[in-house]
């Protein structure tokens, strides 16, 4: 798994091998900034949150990921999803599958506009396990072989990482080909090893939230370093070398 590291300003990007940086610090910037890899998340968590849905056209979006698809290596930017966590559906008054649905449909918005040539990164939708797979299904021969997949409305469920690992499990069951990235995972369900492996990229600012919560700077670029180490220093687990993840799905 490569863990990107979530940022509150970009020009912090330059400290990190990959960094997650959302399109709401990029809306009123004017001038480039220094990073390598990096992917543009759409801020979709905080536009639902406050305006229960998009006040924008997807082409405002768009317009935004092309500004920025020559500064450094942008290698992906997350298409505007609608999460399903209870909170959010009493917001927007809707569904699982009415939110699922509109996530197909600004995705298909997306990839009609001229993004630069940028991977536009869709996601994958859901609460329980059979919700996700649902997903793929709704989302039929769009999701190609080998696609790099979020797996969205998960970050809240950073407490109990079996929870995690079952949404996980039940996507590679049915396509272990596809890359799942996973949204603002905690150190606790990173602590998970198949969480971990059936992971192809996460992301995550809770070095923010831990820094604050000890007393310390939230907006440190070294603190946001500090967990990054820590995360990627992990060892391997012994249960890795007598059985992979992988198989467990398929078990």
């Amino acid at each position: 798994m490569r863990f990107f590291t979530g940022l509150h300003q970009p020009s912090d990007a330059q400290h990190f091998d990959a960094a997650f940086v959302s399109v709401k610090r990029l809306a009123k910037r004017k001038s480039g900034f220094s990073v390598g890899d990096w992917i543009m998340d759409s801020g979709a968590f905080t536009t639902i949150l406050t305006h229960g849905g998009y006040p924008e056209r997807v082409e405002v979006y768009a317009a935004e990921i092309k500004r920025w698809s020559t500064n450094g290596n942008l290698l992906a930017a997350v298409a505007q999803d609608y999460m399903c966590e209870a909170h959010m559906l009493k917001i927007t008054g809707m569904t699982i599958e009415q939110h699922q649905q509109l996530t197909i449909e600004r995705y298909d918005a997306l990839l009609k506009c001229d993004v630069g040539g940028v991977y536009i990164m869709p996601v994958l939708q859901g609460y329980s396990p059979a919700d996700y797979v649902r997903h793929i299904e709704m989302y039929g021969d769009r999701l190609k072989h080998g696609a790099w997949v979020g797996v969205g409305s998960v970050c809240k469920r950073n407490g109990d990482p079996r929870a995690i690992e079952a949404v996980l499990m039940a996507i590679k069951a049915v396509r272990p080909d596809l890359k799942l990235h996973g949204f603002g995972l905690k150190s606790t369900a990173l602590s998970s090893w198949i969480v971990r492996e059936l992971l192809h990229t996460a992301d995550s600012m809770a070095w923010s939230f831990a820094a604050r919560k000890q007393g310390r700077n939230a907006n440190d670029w070294r603190e946001a370093k500090a967990w990054t180490e820590r995360i990627n220093g992990r060892p391997e687990p012994a249960q890795q070398w007598l059985f992979s993840a992988e198989e467990l799905c398929t078990a």
